[in-house]
């Protein structure tokens, strides 16, 4: 069964995030400090660009030829030179530690064992690494014991902190709405 995703709000590359975790965990990677619809196109830009988004042969490939490929516009970010690397930086570890194979990251343990193995990803932090897990458990079908737990607030049934609960334009508004008072919140204490 094919899982539906709306994270980039375009029919191709949420495609292709629905089929290919890799593709969903680089779309994870790239969703910071632009539009989360924007990260999740990476991906497809990426695949448009090389052909694939293989983390063996991006890994593989001259990184200045990989980060050229990926800057031209559309580029995959607004800084796609760091993010190139951070990118290939990505594909690398995949490589090393899970031999290419993405989705042994999260194929044993419980989700704190999930959890800190996404942590410990080039560019995932805590807070990454938790919406990962819960948008891992709430679209992409994957819940080991313990996975709402281990997202803390981002695994919690019907919220609208994250992309993990994007599941249509509608869903999105009020993701948005969330995290602008979520801020304005912030800003009074």
């Amino acid at each position: 069964m094919t899982r539906t995703l709306c994270l980039a709000q375009d029919p191709a590359s949420d495609a292709l995030l629905a089929e290919d975790p890799f593709a969903l965990l680089v779309g994870m990677l790239l969703d910071q400090q632009i539009p989360m619809e924007k990260a999740f196109k990476g991906p497809k830009v990426i695949q448009e660009r090389l052909g694939h988004v293989d983390p063996v042969r991006i890994a593989e490939m001259d990184e200045d030829e990989f980060v050229a490929a990926v800057s031209k516009p559309p580029a995959i970010h607004r800084f796609p030179g760091s993010m190139g690397k951070r990118v290939r930086e990505l594909c690398r570890y995949v490589v090393e530690e899970f031999d290419g194979d993405v989705r042994r990251i999260w194929a044993d343990g419980d989700g704190a064992a999930v959890l800190k193995r996404l942590k410990a990803l080039p560019g995932f932090g805590d807070q990454k690494a938790r919406i990962f897990l819960a948008l891992l458990g709430k679209q992409m079908g994957v819940e080991p014991e313990g996975w709402r737990e281990a997202a803390g607030a981002y695994g919690e049934a019907g919220s609208r902190r994250s992309v993990a609960d994007v599941v249509d334009a509608v869903s999105l508004g009020e993701v948005r709405d969330f995290k602008k008072a979520a801020k304005a919140a912030a800003r009074t204490t």
